[in-house]
């Protein structure tokens, strides 16, 4: 196993890594509307906090070696189901077809302060 880190993405707020590589697998940790940069949560409706969340995904991923374009499985969690709709758009706009498998589930609160958290599961090719 090989720990994924990068300063592209937010830091992990607990005793957890970005993401783990096992062989050609890669395991990325939830992932929120966080500006790496700054560490605040973007200013922004519900669709540009998944935006946020995808691009930290996506970085977390070029850092393991690979991209969206091989995620297999997706976990999304919604703070509020009364946002799936919103969050499909802005998610449909960031992954391509055929899209992964995916569940999404109303988790309710987060440590911090967001919408949503993402986080997927990808091959290395």
């Amino acid at each position: 196993m090989q720990e994924i880190a990068t300063d592209a993405a937010p830091p992990s707020i607990g005793p957890y890594s970005q993401a783990i590589r096992d062989g050609d697998t890669v395991y990325a940790s939830g992932q929120g509307p966080i500006d790496p940069e700054t560490g605040a949560v973007v200013d922004g409706d519900v669709g540009e906090q998944v935006a946020l969340t995808m691009e930290n995904v996506a970085a977390v991923l070029e850092a393991a070696g690979t991209s969206l374009d091989s995620v297999v499985k997706t976990t999304v969690y919604l703070a509020d189901m009364d946002d799936y709709d919103a969050v499909n758009e802005a998610y449909a706009e960031a992954m391509s077809e055929p899209y992964p498998a995916r569940v999404a589930v109303e988790a309710g609160e987060f440590p911090v302060d967001v919408a949503v958290e993402i986080e997927v599961v990808a091959t290395v090719e």
